[in-house]
């Protein structure tokens, strides 16, 4: 079993990663500013209340990390202005992994970042970069700075994401050409990651997440 350090812990694909997490056997560290909010008890993960913007923060937090899960988010009011969170925290949270000899980076991007923007169809491309614009240009630097790292890394890119609870009906899309849109729950999403936590078999590797 491994230790597993959640970023962005909180809520969302970071919150059910924890659970995922738990459920699988892992030992799992939840990091969020609000850590000592998390509504689970039982099991109880270990509670790390800290900034990811905050380099001695996230360097505590690696102590005896096996593998860290990044699954920052931003409140929906933020995208339509400027966004640096994901490229500012992993700019800290890159050298701290290399400096510490974590390896394993499993970070939530999303579908449209990177080279599966190109996928985006002709109809969608407007809205989302009118909404999703500023956040995925910062997320395509999230993923560059990894990329140029020496990280065995995975970019989870899933689509529109939903509530519920874990299907494990879902399409794990590798290819380029075979990436496009579509709904995913939360809940599948973390699945994947604990599941991917065990196989190791998209090191290196981006895959788009969808039902």
């Amino acid at each position: 079993m491994a230790h597993i350090l959640v970023l962005g812990a909180s809520n969302g694909i970071g919150l059910e990663t924890v659970k995922a997490a738990l459920a699988a056997g892992h030992r799992v560290r939840a990091f969020a500013r609000s850590a000592a909010e998390i509504p689970l008890s039982d099991p109880d993960p270990e509670r790390f209340t800290g900034d990811a913007l905050k380099g001695g923060d996230v360097t505590a937090a690696l102590d005896g990390i096996d593998v860290v899960v990044q699954a920052l988010g931003v409140p929906f009011k933020s995208l339509f202005g400027p966004v640096h969170l994901f490229s500012d925290a992993t700019n800290l949270l890159v050298p701290a992994m290399e400096k510490a000899g974590v390896r394993r980076l499993i970070a939530v991007t999303g579908f449209g970042t990177g080279d599966s923007r190109a996928a985006v169809g002709l109809l969608q491309r407007l809205p989302f970069q009118l909404v999703f614009g500023r956040a995925y240009d910062d997320k395509d630097a999230q993923e560059m700075r990894i990329r140029k790292s020496g990280l065995d890394w995975t970019f989870v890119r899933p689509g529109v994401l939903t509530g519920g609870a874990n299907t494990g009906r879902y399409q794990v899309l590798e290819q380029p050409s075979s990436w496009r849109n579509g709904r995913i729950a939360r809940a599948d999403v973390a699945d994947f990651i604990v599941r991917d936590i065990a196989s190791k078999a998209y090191i290196r590797k981006a895959v788009v997440l969808v039902n």
